[in-house]
């Protein structure tokens, strides 16, 4: 059995050296497990490798890579080529450990295996093996099973090296015990880089599974907003890409790792999370007197009462007049007059209660005449016609909320900055709180929460402004307003990119690369998808 000198001992401890520092540095699993089998295959002068895996329900050993030089054979890993071969049962039909495969039973037991020449062991079962060679010609003779467990002696995988070759004559020759001894140490830091990079993926798997909980949490809460923070972080993707894509302007230099994209991507999921701490009848509030519950219909009820009490008054009137016909026809118009007056007024309350683009001050100053009617209550009191709060409300020139409303609305930002900085982020994540607490500022310092200018943004918090504005105005399921028709939303988006709103560059991008009409197509109500004329759109020259 050949021994190793003192060179090639030292050879085998450089590349267990150089394996470690690549197994820290790699975080590609197919290349870092055909690299473990690269190495365990050189260092040996082995002609084959297998790597096993153990499957998502613990009862196969999957092939993952296989490799024979001498067959020409590379299946699985990084090769492209998929492995048809099928996996080996760790337990037979009735349950009991399969103890007759060899990569089974050193699965089962975390022994190495190390067999001088197949053919004449008679421990396991070789039949599937001898098959592979009948059919192809070859000749398996010695095996080297090695299992790769984690730090809590769970199975990571299996390794298999067939036939080691004399360095010399090429001979096939055993496994050493030297040989089995420097694949043990190799496969002992091959689990833990494993196990490194499972933990990672758990971990970042439990963290989107903990944003997606609070998108849960908020999509339960307004059903509204939940679409919002669906549509967000895909359009701001979709434009970050485009932007990664620019080769000249302003933005050339901008590019972004699979790290980063990663990270922005979190970002646009995070971006409203305060939102789940702002009342739900201001998130929803769909019309200006609404509440928990929709007030107009108390101011209907005041309209009827008014209606009544006109026609109970004109009655009285009338047998007041003691049959006078004249007098009793002029008392019927004027109460058909006073009551078509009462019913218009009820119709344009119902009308202002809705809300909109902009409301006119002689609107506004129609409801302050409406509100200072009089009526008697139930409890017998005479009183103005609206309270201050409905006659606050009512006035609302722009949409559905109130001042005090709005600053609660615009309170969520702030509340998501102050949720994702209190979070620990690692190094890779570390720019969430601020790409996703951007989405509000504005290029020229007058966003909220902080004012940042242009050059105080990120590009990604910049662009994630777009998106969001952009999914706002398409959005057609908002309680308090329609889906704007793509023209209409892509001229206010304009105007907002002259009027320092959101980035020039950015929207000159957005629009360059076609991104609105992708989403339009792929998100958006096709009645809302009209005929674009790109050479119209304010702030952007084709």
């Amino acid at each position: 059995m050949q021994e190793l000198n003192q060179t090639q001992v030292a050879q085998r401890l450089d590349q267990l050296i150089e394996l470690s520092v690549q197994l820290g540095s790699n975080h590609d699993t197919d290349s870092l497990l055909q690299r473990i089998l690269t190495v365990a295959k050189g260092m040996t002068n082995a002609d084959g490798g297998t790597l096993y895996r153990p499957s998502d329900d613990k009862r196969h050993l999957e092939f993952h890579i296989l490799i024979n030089d001498t067959l020409g054979i590379h299946q699985g890993g990084a090769s492209g080529v998929a492995i048809t071969a099928p996996g080996i049962p760790l337990f037979d039909a009735g349950g009991d450990k399969n103890l007759d495969a060899v990569a089974a039973y050193a699965a089962h037991f975390g022994l190495s295996v190390n067999i001088e020449d197949v053919y004449k062991a008679d421990v396991f079962n070789f039949s599937g093996m001898v098959k592979f060679d009948q059919l192809r010609n070859y000749r398996t003779q010695s095996i080297l099973t090695v299992p790769l467990r984690d730090h809590e002696h769970e199975l990571v995988g299996v390794l298999q090296l067939i036939n080691a070759k004399d360095a010399d004559g090429g001979e096939i020759r055993a496994f050493s015990p030297t040989d089995q001894r420097f694949i043990e140490a190799l496969a002992a830091q091959a689990a833990v880089a494993l196990t490194h990079q499972r933990l990672i993926a758990q971990l970042e798997e439990l963290l989107e599974s903990l944003v997606n909980l609070i998108n849960i949490g908020i999509d339960e809460k307004s059903p509204y907003t939940g679409r919002h923070c669906q549509f967000v972080p895909e359009l701001t993707m979709m434009l970050a890409e485009a932007v990664h894509n620019t080769e000249t302007g302003p933005l050339a230099d901008f590019r972004m790792t699979d790290g980063d994209r990663k990270e922005l991507w979190l970002a646009g999921l995070l971006h409203d999370c305060g939102k789940i701490t702002t009342p739900v009848h201001v998130v929803d509030k769909a019309t200006k007197l609404e509440t928990i519950f929709d007030r107009i219909a108390m101011i209907d009820t005041r309209f009827e009462v008014l209606l009544r009490d006109a026609e109970i008054a004109a009655l009285k009137r009338q047998l007041a007049a003691g049959g006078d016909a004249a007098a009793s026809a002029a008392i019927a118009a004027e109460l058909a007059q006073t009551q078509a007056t009462l019913r218009d007024e009820r119709d344009f309350i119902r009308f202002a209660n809705i809300g909109g683009e902009g409301m006119k001050p002689e609107d506004q100053e129609r409801v302050r005449r409406i509100g200072a009617r009089r009526w008697v209550g139930p409890d017998q009191v005479e009183r103005d016609f609206f309270d201050a709060d409905e006659l606050l409300n009512l006035t609302i020139k722009f949409g559905t909320l109130t001042d005090t409303e709005r600053k609660i609305i615009n309170n969520h930002i702030s509340m998501s900055i102050k949720m994702l900085e209190a979070l620990p982020w690692p190094k890779h994540l570390k720019n969430v709180p601020e790409y996703a607490g951007g989405h509000h500022e504005r290029m020229d310092g007058k966003g909220y929460p902080r004012g940042l200018t242009r050059d105080q943004m990120s590009v990604q918090a910049r662009l994630m402004a777009i998106a969001d504005i952009f999914e706002a105005l398409t959005a057609k399921d908002r309680p308090y307003k329609k889906g704007k028709m793509l023209s209409e939303s892509l001229r206010i988006l304009g105007h907002f990119s002259l009027n320092g709103h959101i980035d020039p560059d950015l929207f000159d991008i957005f629009i360059r690369s076609k991104i609105y009409l992708e989403f339009a197509h792929k998100n958006m109500d096709e009645k809302q998808i009209d005929a674009i004329d790109e050479s119209k759109i304010p702030g952007y020259t084709p």
